[in-house]
């Protein structure tokens, strides 16, 4: 995939855009900062349809506009260990302060999730406050570490019909 643009949103949250071969479908990837470094170059080594919203994102909120946004088919949440399924997580409410002076309320319960039973995500089970935020969405998610990404992709991408 082919990197083409790099902007940040109202909630001060990186975003980059990937493109692949012409067809297949919209991802979102979704990763905290931390997380993030080894990323774009995960992506650009992709070889796939379609197009990758990457979004390095603190808290839930930019995720959840990042989702609604993009519709994808599916999110891959990045973290420190892959993940097949995890609980109902409960997120203490706040109010965030970002430095262009917009406010903000987070926080909630979001339900237990799962990864598509098509993947092989192996059974390791973890508590993941974005993966449980985007099935509250209905989105399918996985969650998978930066070093997997490629892989994890190509793998949702070659089980999604018209996917690679």
């Amino acid at each position: 995939m082919q990197h083409t643009r790099t902007w940040t949103d109202i909630y001060g949250s990186a975003h980059a855009s990937f493109e692949g071969r012409a067809g297949g479908h919209p991802w979102l990837v979704a990763a905290p900062p931390e997380l993030a470094a080894d990323l774009p170059a995960a992506l650009n080594a992709v070889d796939g349809k379609g197009t990758v919203e990457l979004i390095v994102h603190d808290g839930l909120t930019p995720l959840l506009a990042a989702v609604r946004e993009v519709r994808p088919r599916g999110v891959l949440v990045i973290g420190k260990q892959v993940l097949a399924a995890g609980p109902e997580v409960t997120v203490a409410e706040s109010l965030i302060s970002d430095a262009g002076g917009v406010e903000y309320a987070e926080g909630g319960t979001f339900p237990a999730w799962a990864a598509p039973t098509a993947l092989k995500t192996g059974k390791r089970k973890g508590q993941s406050a974005s993966a449980s935020a985007v099935t509250w969405l209905d989105v399918p998610v996985i969650v998978t570490t930066a070093g997997a990404l490629q892989k994890a992709l190509e793998g949702w991408m070659d089980v999604t019909p018209h996917g690679r």
